[in-house]
Order: structure tokens, then sequence, then C-alpha cells
């Protein structure tokens, strides 16, 4: 077993997610290579200031730009989406997840009972996709249609094809305002990819996949992997496998009382951060998280599900669902990373029509920071990166509370840091 301290622990989970110590790729080649390496890209269809999955990409990938995944997903088609917890994952993964799809179908409540409650419109809609090649909820008009009340859709067409999407017969062909538009798997995906892989195979990838994406894990979130009989059992054997094979290790943190469990690939980077050192392979491109602070987006694994207290002490909560009375600090407030730390959090509102992103709180985890002018540097140096990544022309800070704050960031433009 490896013992680590918290801090090797913070900058790990950081750095194997990309956002440490600073941006390491660029481009959309390199949105490319940080999808890959934060393993699922969560997608949420809201759009505040930006929509999540490119906040979490724009602190990762010098000059990306707001829906570059799309441009990955859905028209190079390096990645599909899917899945009740709506993520973005690598197309050679598919033939894993072909399995994962048909047995979802066969063990989940909900699914089994769209099957049996909408049987005829789902036959309607996979002769539909079959005749018209791409298929939208849109296509089928309300006044047509049975009438449902679920959240996955108002109407019998909306299950139907949800239904034949998550069993995988249907993909997501491309997305208009979000809403998905469907193609039947074979004009989605590559022909040689459409096939299953084998039990073992998939119970290992899963186990594997969810470790990479946590960086360290307890392996409790099993319910997006293995919803069929005997769940923990399926995992837990799995990982008994690989830790006697030497692919996964046990990892003991300092001041964590349960056990958490890493690859053994990273080893090496665990055993560098150990020492003091930087993993050769993270050395930032341009400025570090400690020179240019770095906006982390609501559903960012590193600190969604309760991580952020965990990990950092910063008690974070996405409020956008909550009642307006019972927000603490905003609507859509974003986490600071500056350095290694979580060290603020700011609610913001992009006016498109003039061009200003409105910063309409900010607060500090440590007051000292109010006349810190390393951290006023970073902050701003970050603020002008967003703003360019928006296409936000300026800054109106005059809600920062801390004046030194409010003077360095009042007014700013929205120009790259150099």
């Amino acid at each position: 077993m490896l013992t680590i301290d918290l801090p090797t622990a913070q900058r790990f989970i950081l750095g194997r997610q990309g956002l440490w110590p600073g941006r390491r790729w660029r481009g959309l080649a390199g949105a490319e290579q940080a999808m890959r390496a934060m393993q699922y890209l969560q997608l949420d269809p809201l759009q505040i200031i930006a929509r999540s999955q490119d906040i979490s990409l724009y602190g990762r990938v010098l000059e990306y730009r707001p829906e570059g995944w799309e441009e990955l997903t859905y028209r190079q088609r390096k990645f599909f989406d899917w899945g009740a917890w709506l993520a973005v994952r690598p197309m050679d993964e598919l033939p894993h997840w072909r399995v994962i799809m048909r047995q979802e179908g066969q063990s989940d409540s909900r699914l089994r009972s769209i099957a049996k409650e909408h049987a005829a419109a789902i036959d309607e809609m996979r002769a539909a996709l079959q005749a018209r090649g791409q298929v939208s909820n849109r296509d089928f008009d309300m006044a047509d249609r049975t009438r449902t009340n679920s959240y996955r859709g108002r109407k019998d067409s909306a299950l139907a094809l949800y239904y034949l999407w998550q069993t995988g017969e249907a993909m997501t062909h491309h997305r208009e305002r979000f809403e998905r538009v469907y193609a039947p798997a074979a004009a989605v995906a590559p022909a040689a990819l459409l096939y299953e892989s084998s039990q073992a195979e998939v119970d290992r990838f899963l186990i594997g996949k969810e470790i990479g994406f946590s960086g360290l894990s307890r392996l409790a979130r099993t319910s997006d992997s293995y919803r069929r009989g005997q769940p923990d059992r399926a995992a837990q054997r799995a990982l008994q496998a690989m830790l006697a094979d030497g692919q996964a290790l046990e990892v003991q943190v300092t001041g964590w009382k349960p056990r958490y469990y890493a690859l053994a690939s990273e080893l090496p980077e665990l055993e560098a951060l150990s020492a003091g050192r930087i993993p050769a392979a993270w050395a930032p491109l341009e400025t570090t998280t400690r020179q240019e602070a770095v906006f982390l987006a609501p559903l960012d694994e590193v600190i969604a599900r309760g991580r952020a207290k965990l990990l950092f002490g910063f008690d974070y909560v996405w409020e956008v669902y909550k009642p307006e009375h019972m927000r603490k600090y905003g609507y859509y407030t974003l986490p600071v990373l500056w350095g290694d730390r979580l060290a603020a959090r700011f609610d913001s509102k992009f006016e498109r029509a003039s061009g200003a992103l409105l910063i309409l709180g900010l607060w500090l985890e440590d007051p000292a920071l109010a006349g810190d002018g390393d951290f006023a540097e970073a902050l701003a140096a970050g603020f002008a990166r967003f703003l360019a990544f928006l296409g936000a022309r300026k800054l109106d800070a005059r809600a920062v509370a801390e004046p030194t704050l409010r003077r360095r960031l009042q007014g700013l433009e929205g120009e790259t840091p150099a």
C-alpha cells in the first residue's frame, strides 16, 4: 500500500484531470487529449454564462472555444454521448459500453417500463430511424402523440427515442439547441466498433475507468456502470483481480479513514509528487495556476459531489436548482483555483447585448487575499482569458467588495494573456 499526504493527493487529483500546474494542451487537438484524460466529460444543457462542459475544457486547454467538444464528438466522431448520467465518452470504448447498454435495457426498471408501456411507439421510432436516417423528437407533433408525464419527455415519441438511445440501437448524430438528433448506431459509429466486449473485459474496463476518472477512488459510484445482478460483487471481483495482477494499487491518504485506489500506471506521478517534483508530462505550456487563476465548472469532477469539501475544505454546492431565498452565494457560482488551492468563488452574469461579464459577487476563502498582490494579478489574468473564451468585451467588477481587487479587475478587457 502507498501512503501519501493530503497536499500530494490534492495535486495528483488536480493534475490527473489536467488542471494543475497549468494548461498543458492547446486547441482542438488539445481538447481531444483533455477529454481522454478526463475519462468522462459530463454534459449539462444550462447555458448561463457558458455550458459546464465548455467551462471544464476552457480550464484545461489553451485557445479552447465553446462547443469544441461538439466538433470532436458529432463531426469527427472521436467521442459519443450516452447515459442517464449524461457524459461524452471516447468512441473507441464503444464495445465495452454496448454491453452496458444492453444490460441497462434488461435491468433498469424505468427502461423496462418504457418498453412495456410504449412498445408500439418504440417500433414506430425504430422504423422511422431506418427510413429517414435522422430523427428528432421535434419531428413529431404533440397533437399526434400520446402525452406522457416523464422528465424524459412529454410525448411517447420522446420516451421511445430515449429508450432506443439508452439501449444502444440509436446514437446521437448531432445536437440542435442541445436537443439530440438520433440516427441508427450503424450510421454514427464505425462498423469495426459495433460489437460487444466480453464480460470480463467490461468489468475490468469499468473499474479502471472509474479510478482514472477520480484519480483516487473509493469505487462508490458503481451505479453508473453496474446496473445488473449483484453489482457490488462484480465490482469487487474485478478490483481484486486488478490489485492481484498489478493494474491497481491501494493508497492511504494521511488523515483520511477510507482506503482509496489508483491506477498502478500512475505510480510514477504519485512518487514524483510525494518527492516534491512535478511530473514532466504535466509541464504547462504557458502560465501556471499560480500565475493565472482558473475557474472550475460546476460539474467538474474535482469539486462535484462533495469532493471540493473532502479535498480542499471548500464547501461548494451548485445552487442553480435551489430556490433563490435558499442560495448562500449565487445562481451560477464558480470556484477559483489559484495554485493548488480553491481560493475563492464568484457569481456572474454575461450580458451578451453589451458584451459585458458582470461579477455579481466575489467571496474569498481567506480574507487576507484581499490585499495579496500576487492573487490580484492571477485573478486578473484568469478573468482576461475567461473573457476571451466567452467572447466578452469587458468585465464589470463594481460588485467586488475588496477595493484592491475591484480596482484591478474593473474595466478589464477580453484579451488572452501572454
